[in-house]
């Protein structure tokens, strides 16, 4: 039966408690606003501290949900609550280092492509030998290698700086200045330390995550035994006065767009 039909009825009687309801009463019934449970962990929070500071200010006797479950909530909470914070923080010191990271990569690439182009020409003009490019690992074809990754950026910082030092050592040509390798070995250093803090922040970050996911499955169980015991405290009556205590408990309801219609007002 459509809503619009019930606006037909007077009456109705409900048989099994023996009495009357009339038209405006029964669409208001059929007005009835479905609660979520939270979808993310501020919300799961809020929800659990709502419910746990209510039963502070309530008696124990006239409490909506049983004290085992306040326990359970109680003691669960300062958990949660720990770990989703920690997940928060490592999460944006993570994305913090990210961009640091970027900045410390475009500096190291910068200079260790530019020492490369120096050395290129130096072989060029005959200053030093063509054969010096293995101390490098570099092949005669290979003017700049491609370091367009954090991970081949290590790798090529790693070689041309070794290369550099065995180079001098074994006194194959002059040194290279514009930049010095000294200065390159800086920045290639500065790059090195935020990736290697970057990577452990990424593996701590997950780890957090994977047990703040763990901890979700419990939060949205305590949640959903809690929204069910207060709601069946009410019994099978549904009102606005039912929804306005147990909203004082941390429910949250949302109403379909047909019933929100402003005409209901005046029914």
């Amino acid at each position: 039966m459509s809503l619009a039909s019930l606006f037909c009825f007077l009456f109705v009687i409900d048989v099994k408690n023996n009495y009357l309801v009339s038209g405006k009463q029964l669409v208001n019934l059929c007005i009835m606003p479905y609660r979520r449970l939270p979808n993310t962990d501020q919300a799961r929070l809020r929800a659990l501290q709502t419910a746990l500071n209510k039963s502070r200010e309530e008696h124990p006797d006239e409490l909506l949900y049983c004290q085992k479950l306040k326990l359970e909530v109680q003691a669960f909470l300062p958990i949660f609550e720990q770990a989703v914070g920690q997940y928060v923080q490592s999460k944006d010191l993570h994305a913090r280092y990210g961009r640091t990271l970027a900045e410390n990569f475009k500096s190291a690439r910068l200079y260790l492509s530019h020492f490369i182009q120096v050395y290129n020409m130096c072989v060029m003009r005959g200053e030093i030998n063509e054969d010096t490019r293995s101390f490098f690992g570099l092949n005669g074809s290979q003017s700049i290698p491609d370091m367009n990754t954090e991970s081949q950026l290590v790798n090529w910082g790693n070689k041309i700086i070794s290369g550099e030092e065995q180079r001098m050592y074994a006194g194959r040509g002059n040194r290279i200045y514009n930049p010095s390798i000294a200065v390159v070995k800086v920045k290639y250093e500065q790059f090195l330390d935020i990736y290697h803090k970057h990577k452990d922040l990424l593996n701590t970050t997950q780890k957090l995550h994977e047990k703040v996911c763990d901890l979700r499955a419990k939060a949205d169980g305590l949640i959903l035994e809690l929204w069910n015991e207060i709601e069946g405290s009410f019994g099978v009556v549904d009102s606005d006065e039912k929804r306005q205590v147990c909203t004082s408990y941390g429910i949250v309801y949302f109403y379909r767009p047909h019933e929100k219609n402003p005409l209901m007002d005046g029914l």
